[in-house]
This record gives C-alpha cells, structure tokens and sequence, in this order.
C-alpha cells in the first residue's frame, strides 16, 4: 500500500477544453487515492454547485469551490488549506476564463496556488497529433507549470503506444491512459451533470471508475509530482445576517456555497436545514434562506407544500427572507413549467418566470445593493448567474444594480418587499 504523504500536497486536473473527461479521472482518482488510505479532498475551479457533491461521494471530504475571477487570494488559499492530498478539478480548458482577458481561468488557479498541472487529453480521435497539443500548452506560459498527461478515451493497446511515442520528445509523463469505456460516461442536464443525490448506482460507477484508473495509474509518479500546499488561516468572510439562520435543502434547493454557511457558522451563528420538498415547516429563526436548484423540476410538489408555504409567508412578517435564482422564482407569485403549467408560489414577491421559453442567462456578476444591505451586508459582491428562466413580470424596488465580467452596465436586477428580497444572482464573496 502507497503510504499517505507526510504533509498537505496538492494537483491540479486541467484539460484543453470542455468534454475531455476531467470530471470522471478527477472522481475515479479521489476514490482510488482513498482506497489506498491516503487522506485525500477535492476542489472544484468556478462557480459549479453539482461536481463537489460528486467529489465529496468519492471520498468523503467536503469540496469547496475554488473562483479565480470571484474570490480574493486569500479567500482561494484558505479554502485550499487542509490536510493530506488536494485534487482541484478544473473548468473548461486550462486557459479559459471570463472576458475580457481571461481572468479566472484555471490557469490562474495553478499561478495562485502554485500546483502543477495534470493535462486530461481526450485522445480518442487522434495519435501523433496530440504531440503539438501537449507541447503547445506545456510551453504556453511558464508561469503554469504541465507537471503530466492523463490520456482519456484509448481505443487499444496499439493507440496507447501510438500516443505514448508521439509524447516521448516532450519528456512529460504520461500518467495514465484511460480507455474507451461507454460504462465511464455520466448523464447530464441543462445545468451539468445530474446531482450526485440523483445518480443511480453512484458507488458502482465511483468503483468502476476507480478499477478502470488503478489499471494504467502510474500512482507513484503522481504523488511524488503533487506540490505542498502551504496551510494559510480562512478569512473571516460574511458575516452571519442574524443568529439563529435557516436554510433550505433538498433536491428543489441544493445549491448554496459551503464556504458561505461556513463562514455564518464560524462566525457564531446556528444554522438549520429544512426540506421545502418534504413540507416541513421552517425552522425557529431569525432569518430564512432559499438557495438556488431545480424547482422547476418540482414545482408542482412545492405548490402542494401548504404547511412549507403558511410557514415562509408568515415568517415573512416578523424575519428577513433571502432567495436565490430558484429560491427566488419560488418567491415569486408563479413558475411556468417546460410544459406550459403554471404553479402557483409563494407570492411574496411581484415575479413570474417560466421555462416555457427558454433563454440562456450566464456570466459573472458585479452586483451593487441598491439603498437596502442585503444577507451578505451592503457591500458590492462578485457572484455569477447561470439559467434558463424568462422573466414574464418582475415589478417592485430592485436590489441590485448588475454588471458584467467586463463592466457592461446590466441594469438593476433582483427584488425586494418589505422584508424579503432576491435575484437570479449566485453570491460568491465579496467584491473587495
């Protein structure tokens, strides 16, 4: 058995582009590393709520979010401190980030965090042209360092030497060679991949995984490439907007920022989950949270929920209630469904949105509260927005004022009513 390293140690799995199976080698090697007794966590570039849960099932350590273009240094290396091996899995291609310059990319993750960089390739349609790719990105920037290949989608024995002999020039190892398994895939929706709660036989395709990587895994040469991961203090971050907090949680309401509830946990505060799903009232609070998910995948049970609904409506006369994207909608007086039905909501807020028509709304965000603090204080904040909700009415006070990643003026976003408030917008951390 491989013995655990001696110190906190770190990887970054990086591809040339989106599809090239970074999710599946990430998760088949938190699995494998776990089985070999090595004390092991994964990390996620960007703003992504679904692959954590999927790092988490393969080895049982929470996964936070790394965000290059959202978080501040200090932030990024808090949450990266920890113990034993870290695997950041990252997001597009190395160099992809936010326009314009490219700013939050994973690149800038491997700078900040000084890792190396694991190149996932899917090399399934090509041989002796993946020598130029590899050297390509390899030589790129200096300032990112290409420490090993991981080869995805192998045809055959004979394509695993083809490529192997194109790679040997650049003198980088080739780690592990993967091959063409249909039973290595992972269903998908509009917004990822299917949450991890959802996946059928997710152990089984956790194990498979594994089996398959364990077959070509050079696992010695992997650990001694992983660089130190210096421990740095976690910052102090938001403060809690009251004492006692309840949160929404459940498959309608799964994706909330663990470093944010953490950081209202830290800071003293108590916080309870509730399931809106199973109509459980919310709890003894001061203060209520409905985080973003697919309500639009349950709409119907949430307008049938009539002790969750009686409970948020009259918590909304005397505490403080905050909606994100599908918390929001929630709010809102209705949600039409892909189908055309309409499900009536909570109706706290002027807001009806539908699903009905579709349309694309995705980018980060630079949001600045409008007269009013909001649930991360009266700072401007860094978030993101990523749905397919139209807005069919949104009348009242907005509570943002929104731009871009590159500063276009988006105009006031968001809602609020006497003491409940929200917008499609996914907090990150604060602009400063």
């Amino acid at each position: 058995m491989t013995a655990p390293p001696a110190s906190s140690t770190g990887v970054i799995l990086a591809a040339p582009a989106s599809g090239a199976g970074k999710t599946t080698v990430t998760l088949a090697l938190l699995r494998l590393l776990s089985r070999h007794g090595i004390t092991v966590r994964g990390a996620k570039s960007g703003p992504d709520y679904i692959d954590p849960k999927f790092h988490e099932a393969a080895c049982g350590a929470p996964c936070p979010n790394l965000d290059a273009w959202a978080m501040s240094p200090a932030r990024i290396a808090g949450l990266a401190s920890g113990d034993g091996m870290l695997v950041v899995e990252g997001a597009m291609g190395l160099f992809d980030g936010a326009p314009p310059d490219g700013r939050g990319a994973v690149a800038d993750l491997a700078r900040m965090l000084d890792l190396p960089v694991i190149l996932v390739v899917d090399a399934g349609r090509m041989a002796g042209s993946i020598a130029p790719l590899v050297a390509g990105f390899a030589g790129f920037d200096e300032s990112v360092r290409i420490g090993g290949v991981i080869l995805n989608n192998v045809g055959s024995a004979r394509h695993d030497a083809m490529l192997r002999r194109a790679l040997a020039p650049s003198g980088l190892p080739v780690l592990a060679a993967l091959p063409r398994r249909a039973d290595l895939a992972m269903p998908s929706r509009h917004l990822g991949l299917v949450q991890a709660g959802e996946t059928a036989d997710l152990d089984a395709f956790l194990d498979r995984a594994a089996d398959a990587l364990a077959e070509t895994l050079d696992l010695e040469a992997l650990l001694r490439l992983a660089a130190p991961v210096p421990r740095a203090p976690k910052p102090a971050g938001f403060a809690p907007p009251a004492q006692r907090i309840a949160v929404a949680r459940d498959a309608a309401f799964a994706f909330s920022y663990p470093h944010m509830v953490d950081d209202w946990r830290h800071a003293g505060a108590q916080v309870t989950f509730f399931s809106p799903l199973a109509d459980e009232p919310v709890p003894d609070c001061e203060f209520l949270y409905l985080p973003g998910g697919y309500p639009e995948l349950h709409a119907g049970q949430i307008a049938a929920a009539d002790r969750f609904i009686k409970s948020v409506r009259n918590a909304a006369e005397h505490i403080d209630i905050y909606g994100e994207c599908g918390g929001y909608m929630v709010l809102g007086a209705g949600l039409v469904d892909a189908q055309g039905a309409r499900h009536q909501m909570l109706d706290l807020l002027k807001l009806e949105t539908s699903f009905e028509t579709r349309k694309l709304h995705l980018g980060y965000r630079q949001l600045s509260p409008l007269g009013v603090a909001t649930a991360f204080g009266g700072g401007a904040l860094f978030g993101h927005e990523f749905h397919y909700a139209t807005t069919q009415r949104a009348q009242g006070d907005p509570l943002f004022d929104a731009r871009d990643a590159e500063g276009n003026d988006l105009g006031p976003t968001g809602l609020r009513a006497g003491r409940v408030s929200g917008s499609f917008a996914h907090v990150i951390d604060a602009a400063d």
